[in-house]
């Protein structure tokens, strides 16, 4: 194990330039704080998520793919929002200052943030239990950005992509099932390395009532537009997006309350609903499916046999359980 000497010569050696430089930031890494200049017409959405060792990500996951996943849930915030990555900060934590670690991890944080436009403009690094801490700042069309709150009665649900590989991937991990091959390596690289749903923007900003990223499962975070929207909502199990695996074990539950997605849920009323196939044209790496509609009040799971009150059920990953 080689030995940086300490935090500064850490954060001189791999995190003094990292992703591209963003004009609007006038002050960057090597200050007591940045300086950062917000464009007219233009509102700056922020938003920070922390990755622990052993909790978000398994102990023996690789240095770059933890510096990936720890900007890419973020990222997957400001897809939600509608807003354009522009900067991030980094909090590090490290039980020791491994050379070896660090390497791979600034590498792939640079090319993450090169990737979706972003800078690195400032953080703090400490000793301790391993852990990735990231804000992230965007921008956003002033008075354009979307929030959980705005469904209505009446909206069709969407989520895009694929539900469940991620929690597969875990569950695969910890030798709790075992997949196919080629699933298998699917569903950890969904894991490891999810999908920031950027392109989305342009099609929430114009159609999207409400939204929130699956990063606890479906079921709760819809829950959390229901309770901001003050309605309801009944979801179709067989319209869920999942793989064929999830179909042929009617393992839906992964689908539902596994987490770690970082798919889009968002609202959009049903006036709109041919927008659905022109984007899935257009972005068949994006497909977005209809699973639900918005309803008055309840929270129901159509399953083809009888509906499940889903608030009567657990659900998503609880971090105080």
């Amino acid at each position: 194990m080689t030995k940086a000497r300490d935090e500064f010569s850490i954060i001189s050696r791999y995190f003094s330039a990292i992703g591209d430089a963003d004009p609007n930031t006038l002050l960057s890494v090597g200050d007591d704080a940045a300086v950062v200049d917000i464009p007219a017409q233009m509102q700056l959405v922020v938003s920070t998520d922390t990755l622990i060792s052993g909790i978000h990500f398994p102990q023996e996951t690789s240095a770059a793919d933890i510096a990936y996943k720890a900007l890419a849930v973020n990222l997957s915030d400001l897809a939600a929002m509608a807003a354009d990555p522009a900067w991030f900060l980094l909090s590090l934590t490290l039980p020791h200052s491994d050379d070896d670690w660090l390497r791979p991890f600034a590498d792939s944080l640079n090319q993450t943030a090169q990737q979706y436009g972003l800078e690195l403009i400032g953080g703090d690094t400490c000793r301790g239990s391993l852990s990735v801490g990231i804000q992230i700042g965007g921008l956003v069309p002033a008075g354009q950005y979307i929030t959980r709150k705005g469904a209505s009665p009446g909206d069709l649900i969407l989520v895009s992509g694929e539900l469940g590989n991620a929690g597969l991937g875990l569950a695969s991990i910890q030798h709790k099932i075992e997949l196919p091959e080629a699933l298998d390596a699917t569903c950890r690289q969904a894991l490891n390395r999810p999908r920031p749903r950027l392109q989305l923007q342009s099609f929430l900003r114009q159609f999207a009532s409400a939204a929130i990223d699956i990063s606890d499962g479906l079921q709760a975070d819809l829950a959390h537009i229901l309770k901001s929207s003050n309605c309801g909502a009944t979801v179709y199990q067989d319209q869920l997006p999942v793989n064929q695996w999830i179909q042929q074990q009617a393992a839906y539950e992964y689908a539902l309350n596994a987490g770690d997605d970082y798919e889009i849920c968002c609202c959009i009323a049903a006036a709109n609903e041919t927008q659905i196939g022109r984007w899935n044209q257009d972005h068949p790496d994006c497909r977005l499916s209809v699973v639900g509609h918005i309803t008055d009040s309840g929270y129901l799971l159509d399953n083809g046999e009888s509906d499940v009150d889903l608030a009567t059920v657990a659900a998503g990953y609880q971090h105080f359980d």
